[in-house]
């Protein structure tokens, strides 16, 4: 879909195009009714600003959607497949770097009780395993605007992708 499509697009279009992008609804809502935008680059920045922050319902809703960072999402929705795309450039790694991978995605799920989220799109897998042993030393409170800010970076860049740039 184009701008002008989007911004011609009934309400309940514009949402259920967005909705791959973040299944938030005040996120949804909040973009569909700014319309129109005047241009991509007005579309992207209200898409990083929208319904900021994030309360923990929201993440905790849109964090049971996401995969762990190393496996591939499952089906065939467009949310499964931005997944797959987005994972699709972390190449292979070499077994050490997969298994410290699988670790480290385990201890976040036993100290958080949600899935690592972290944007895959332009890291290696190497780098995605330094910030997960960062991250590992968080304390939830300091760990939740992280996660709202990845969630908005990865909406963000799916939104792009979805206009077609």
């Amino acid at each position: 879909m184009q701008l002008e499509e989007f911004n011609a697009a009934g309400r309940r279009e514009a949402v259920d195009f967005l909705r791959p992008c973040l299944d938030i609804p005040r996120w949804l809502d909040e973009l569909a009714d700014g319309r129109p935008y005047s241009s991509l680059a007005e579309l992207l920045a209200a898409a990083n600003d929208a319904a900021d922050p994030f309360t923990r319902t929201e993440i905790e809703a849109a964090l049971a959607r996401h995969p762990r960072i190393g496996e591939r999402a499952q089906g065939d929705s467009a949310e499964a497949r931005l997944s797959r795309s987005e994972q699709a450039g972390l190449g292979a790694a070499d077994a050490a770097v997969e298994d410290a991978l699988a670790e480290g995605n385990q201890a976040y799920e036993r100290k958080f009780g949600r899935v690592f989220l972290i944007r895959a799109a332009g890291r290696s897998r190497a780098e995605i395993l330094a910030a997960l042993t960062t991250r590992l030393a968080n304390t939830p409170e300091h760990e939740e605007p992280i996660i709202g800010r990845q969630l908005r970076e990865i909406a963000v860049l799916r939104l792009e992708g979805l206009m077609g740039t």
